[in-house]
């Protein structure tokens, strides 16, 4: 505790996992001293206390291998800042292949880590098998290191951040929930709890497998939901190398590190389990959930064929926690589009250890300056439609996001779950005709037509796929004759009344000052000269023009 609860503050963060003191600690550095954060139980609770702790620098986009290369830096400097060791191990990582798709899969990753900047190497098998004498190498065809990674210890890393942040003035209240968020005229005023409101313009949401729930009492999506996920340490293993890279074998679905003296090893389940369709226990507090064997038998007998000294070394623990995942494995950071000052920051697919520093840095900035600071434009609140909030969705598609952690990434690869949610008017006449259907927002739409005899399906590669001749006779068909293209599924805005031209003309970077009838593709601008979204407006008449965007939370403004 920290005393008596304030009246008022410049901001209240709800939840004291690794994001919650990680915005807390960014904040307060950077002066914002007058910062609350509320805690239900203790620090690390929920499911920062049991994370595996793996830093991986090189993530799926700019923005989130950001984070995390950050993040190394932080855990680098904390314990001089704080006197708080986190734990860190730079002992780097090895991720490796054991067929022709993966290898291709990996030098990719390598190439896009030169691009963002990480360091990565190419190894042979004989390399790999140096790096990591304990592994079975049959069928290994190589891998990439990557010696900026390692593994914190969670929990340490946690505190040091919350202290940290207590150095720099913020308050950490722990064992008080948060009753309410309050709200006046569209925006936040402030949060109740048991001992009293706290007036406040600026709420955070970073409430971990909790926070879906807690948006939703303000009408504020956040789209993720709690699964199972199972990991093992084994008894102390003699003469293990203390700098054991962190090794990951993507096509074995398991992931290793050393851990004091003994070897964790944990799972991207192949059958994996949505966990709490009911709610959250209210007692739930550094709590596991049963260890069912048969759930991970299938995964467990790869990895004592990939590290044979399971088969003779003794389990210590067999873990099983919840972790939150995604809809789309993406995060959720931002403010939210219809209730200004309040922010989320959940949802993070069990990257929170190597992103938590990064991510709470950069969600700070974003609160400080009223804006983005870097382009965060895949983790927007404004992206998420009101039926990706459901329950019956999220336990089908974040359960498939879990699975996919260790799939092979494919460009352009089709979820498979929570499907045939939105179609339009013409969606059985196109499919009798051929059409193969991808998914976007929840919307089947037609990606190309297989003709006749041709196996309708996708197949997803690196190279061409089969089905790009299809694609290009649809592409010359347009170019040379005449095409007709099904636009229901796009976003539709109606802007009306006698200042629609100029209003439009201060977003639009193009002219809409066009005749009734008239179209224009244009992008959308804020007031920094940044992107917010490209649009198509079709004037209706001199009072009326119709866009269709993706982004109506900026044009309404707030």
């Amino acid at each position: 505790m920290s005393g008596a609860l304030p009246d008022r503050a410049q901001a209240v963060i709800i939840g004291g996992g690794i994001h919650g003191c990680s915005v807390a600690y960014h904040l307060a550095k950077a002066g914002w001293s007058d910062v609350i954060l509320l805690e239900r139980k203790q620090l690390t609770s929920g499911t920062t206390w049991h994370a595996a702790g793996l830093v991986g620098q090189l993530q799926g986009s700019h923005a989130t291998t950001a984070f995390a290369s950050y993040g190394v830096e932080l855990l680098q400097e904390i314990e001089a800042e704080t006197g708080q060791n986190p734990g860190f191990r730079q002992n780097g990582s090895i991720s490796i292949a054991l067929n022709d798709q993966r290898m291709a899969e990996l030098r990719r990753k390598a190439d896009f880590a030169s691009l963002f900047g990480v360091e990565a190497s190419f190894l042979e098998t004989a390399e790999i098998a140096e790096r990591w004498p304990l592994m079975n190498a049959e069928g290994v065809l190589g891998g990439i290191f990557m010696p900026g990674d390692g593994a914190a210890n969670p929990s340490d890393l946690t505190q040091a951040l919350a202290k940290g942040a207590r150095m720099n003035g913020a308050r950490l209240f722990e064992h008080t929930p948060v009753e309410e968020v309050l709200t006046e005229g569209g925006k936040v005023c402030g949060v109740r709890t048991g001992e009293g409101v706290i007036k406040t313009d600026i709420v955070v949401n970073c409430g971990g497998m909790w926070a879906r729930e807690l948006g939703r009492r303000n009408g504020v999506g956040v789209p993720l939901h709690a699964c199972e996920h199972y990991y093992l340490v084994t008894e102390p293993v003699a003469d293990l190398p203390a700098d054991l890279p962190v090794l990951r074998s993507y096509c074995d679905g398991t992931y290793w590190k050393e851990d004091a003296g003994k070897l964790l090893f944990g799972f991207a389940h192949f059958h994996p389990k949505a966990w709490a369709a009911d709610g959250i226990p209210e007692t739930f507090e550094f709590d596991s959930l049963p260890f069912v064997e048969e759930d991970v038998m299938e995964v467990l007998e790869l990895a004592m064929e990939r590290v044979p000294i399971l088969k003779s070394t003794g389990i210590r623990t067999f873990f099983n926690g919840p972790e939150s995942y995604s809809h789309d494995g993406r995060f959720t950071l931002g403010e939210a589009p219809d209730l200004a000052g309040y922010f989320v920051l959940a949802g993070v697919n069990s990257t929170g250890i190597q992103s938590g520093a990064g991510s709470g840095k950069a969600l700070a900035e974003w609160i400080m300056a009223g804006y983005p600071t870097v382009d965060l434009s895949e983790m927007d609140p404004a992206r998420i439609e009101d039926f990706q909030a459901r329950d019956p969705y999220l336990r089908e598609r974040c359960a498939e996001t879990l699975v996919l952690t260790y799939a092979m990434h494919w460009p352009g690869r089709q979820r498979e779950s929570a499907r045939g949610l939105r179609r339009t008017a013409f969606h059985h006449a196109l499919k009798a005709r051929g059409a193969v259907h991808g998914e976007t927002q929840g919307w089947e739409r037609p990606a190309f037509f297989a003709p006749e005899g041709a196996d309708p399906v996708f197949d997803h590669s690196f190279h061409r796929p089969s089905w790009f001749e299809y694609a290009q006779a649809e592409q010359k068909a347009a170019r040379e004759n005449v095409a007709l293209f099904d636009y229901s599924m796009l976003g539709k805005l109606m802007v009306e009344g006698p200042d629609a031209e100029p209003f439009l003309q201060r977003l639009c970077t193009n002219d809409m000052a066009m005749p009734v009838g008239g179209v224009a593709y244009s992008l959308m601008l804020n007031e920094r000269g940044g992107i917010e979204s490209d649009v198509t407006v079709a004037r209706h008449g001199d009072v009326q023009l119709h866009g269709d965007e993706r982004n109506i939370a900026y044009a309404k403004g707030p």
